[in-house]
């Protein structure tokens, strides 16, 4: 990662803990926009993605999967923008769901870095673990009102404190001959 590269994606995580905080201060008046943010981030992904794919990702082997994962993620972008007007207990299951599915795929990526070998996997198994409790915690206190507004902050606080520690880890670099 470059220095530039580093201090972006540091002040991009501390804007993302500011606008947790932000966000939980009025739990009531930030419902919309929670959704709001996540269609926003899925869409912002997918287009990415789907640049990438049409740019370079097509003539790779496997670049296929890149052009699939924008489309999905794009249905997500729809799917999350229109449930605006669908009940709270609904947006909290699809929060859940949300982060039970990142969990899994941090703790399963943690174990491939560990069988590689690689140094960062406690904290890829630790961000999981903490996912996967999150989305428990979404489906323990779902009747509660604003468990959608504090479960997505919480969840953004801490992938905006990630964000932050890994822009300035060292990385490893692997040369191939």
């Amino acid at each position: 990662m470059t220095k530039l590269q580093k201090i972006r994606n540091s002040l991009f995580g501390i804007a993302m803990m500011v606008a947790a905080v932000v966000m939980a201060y009025k739990p009531k008046d930030a419902y919309e926009s929670v959704i709001v943010f996540m269609a926003l981030g899925f869409f912002v992904t997918s287009i990415a993605t789907l640049g990438y794919y049409f740019t370079m990702a097509k003539y790779m082997v496997g670049g296929r999967m890149i052009l699939y994962r924008g489309v999905v993620l794009f249905d997500f972008a729809i799917l999350t923008g229109s449930i605006t007007d669908v009940p709270r207990f609904y947006v909290i299951i699809y929060l859940a769901v949300l982060h039970l599915f990142s969990g899994l795929v941090e703790i399963l990526r943690s174990r491939e870095a560990r069988a590689s070998g690689g140094r960062g996997w406690r904290l890829k198994l630790f961000h999981g673990i903490f996912n996967m409790s999150i989305a428990i915690g979404c489906i323990v206190l779902a009747r509660r009102v604003n468990t959608a507004v504090y479960m997505y902050c919480f969840g953004i606080f801490y992938s905006g404190l990630i964000r932050v520690i890994q822009s300035f880890r060292k990385t490893t670099f692997v040369y191939i001959r």
